[in-house]
């Protein structure tokens, strides 16, 4: 329609969103759906954050905030940054937002100008790149393959930086594939980084308490602190601790920036809810040892799906790190035929007919920019799971 910004048109709507949406229309129409398109915890809220949530209400904690952030839920975010990653910031420092996003969209619209690049390792989370181009941006993806682990090599990031580009995005562990860079893998690249002083980072760390085995996570102003002054760290409280309905995320970084953040958020959403930050106050203050009891929940859904999908013929899993994700290749899979007779032309076509065929809802991999792939959520029950992946088996089984 004409009236429409040309904004628009540069951007398309969340893929995993629809997927999901998908998934809970067929149900509502009464087939046999399992949803693994979802990026959420199926655990519920613990119950000392709903507690305080409920005690913020009684106490009258229902007005407007600061715009970014109540002054108790930026200390303890502080001491959050200072005890888990080794980084200090002061409050002036910290900007909270309606959920990861925002906080991520907030910086882009900030910083960028007509032309500026951002480099995006893919497979990458979806809103990334459309979140570049609203703020006017050009997303430089660098493909990651399967044979590097779905990890952006030194010498990659080194060809991707040109005088225009301003941002790296870096997520570890990823969204969609689980990948999690090592402290030296990370090293490697701030190296590079160090070369170029006018690119800046924004560091997703949103999956940061989600690794599995021995892996221990990193970020990158923690492992190259002359890196602190152009580097944004970004988190929240949604995956860890089972918040995503909450809406809380938060950033630590260069003050001038996050004045910047402050400006955007002031004309758009206003401060985050009240009641929201109360409750993300007690997930970052309150008890932790729930982390660990979920983490090893998600290392044994791991390592089921990850086996089961390896048994699955034409299908290649490799085993992630961290995250609740895999992202399993389908290359054997393309130029074959479902038993209801749908060629499999890419990873979209397979993950369509898997659909109506099985009843399991994936995410096809061109929506995370590298492709024949799809990534599988497995935060949902073991039971499902294990139905999920043996229709999967059976689907594979099927193609001729």
């Amino acid at each position: 329609m004409p009236f429409l910004s040309d904004t628009l048109a540069r951007v398309k709507p969340s893929p995993t969103i629809a997927v999901s949406n998908m998934a809970a229309e067929l149900k509502a129409a009464g087939k046999d759906v399992i949803g693994l398109g979802a990026g959420e915890p199926d655990f519920d809220t613990p119950d000392n954050i709903k507690a305080a949530a409920k005690a913020a209400i009684d106490q009258g904690h229902t007005k407007y905030t600061a715009v970014d952030g109540i002054p108790q839920l930026k200390a303890a975010i502080c001491a959050k940054f200072k005890r888990e990653n080794g980084l200090i910031y002061t409050p002036d420092q910290i900007s909270v937002g309606t959920g990861g996003k925002q906080i991520l969209y907030n910086a882009l619209m900030a910083t960028l100008n007509p032309g500026d690049e951002v480099i995006i390792p893919a497979p990458y989370w979806v809103s990334y790149p459309d979140m570049v181009l609203l703020g006017g941006g050009v997303p430089v993806p660098v493909e990651a393959t399967i044979e590097n682990d779905f990890k952006m090599t030194p010498a990659q990031l080194q060809a991707a930086i040109t005088p225009n580009t301003k941002w790296l995005i870096f997520n570890s562990p990823s969204n969609p594939t689980g990948a999690g860079y090592s402290r030296d893998e990370l090293r490697a690249l701030t190296d590079v980084l160090m070369d170029h002083p006018h690119v800046w980072v924004m560091s997703d760390d949103m999956y940061e308490h989600l690794v599995f085995d021995d892996f221990k996570f990193a970020t990158p102003a923690e492992v190259e602190p002359r890196l602190y002054d152009r580097t944004l760290t970004c988190n929240g409280v949604s995956k860890a601790y089972a918040m995503t309905g909450w809406r809380i995320g938060y950033a630590g970084g260069p003050e001038v920036l996050i004045r910047a953040m402050r400006k955007i958020q002031s004309q758009s959403t206003s401060n985050p809810s009240s009641v929201s930050q109360w409750a993300a106050l007690e997930a970052l203050n309150g008890p932790q040892g729930f982390l660990a009891d979920n983490r090893a929940l998600f290392q044994g859904r791991r390592d089921l799906v990850v086996s089961m999908l390896n048994q699955a013929r034409g299908i290649t899993c490799p085993r992630p790190e961290g995250a609740f994700y895999v992202y399993p290749s389908i290359a054997g899979c393309i130029g074959k035929t479902s038993e209801a007779g749908t060629l499999i032309r890419d990873d979209e076509t397979f993950a369509t007919a898997l659909l109506e065929e099985t009843g399991v809802a994936v995410v096809f991999g061109a929506a995370f920019g590298v492709s024949p792939n799809f990534r599988v959520s497995y935060a949902t029950s073991d039971d499902l799971l294990v139905e999920a992946c043996a229709r999967i088996q059976r689907f594979c089984a099927g193609l001729k």
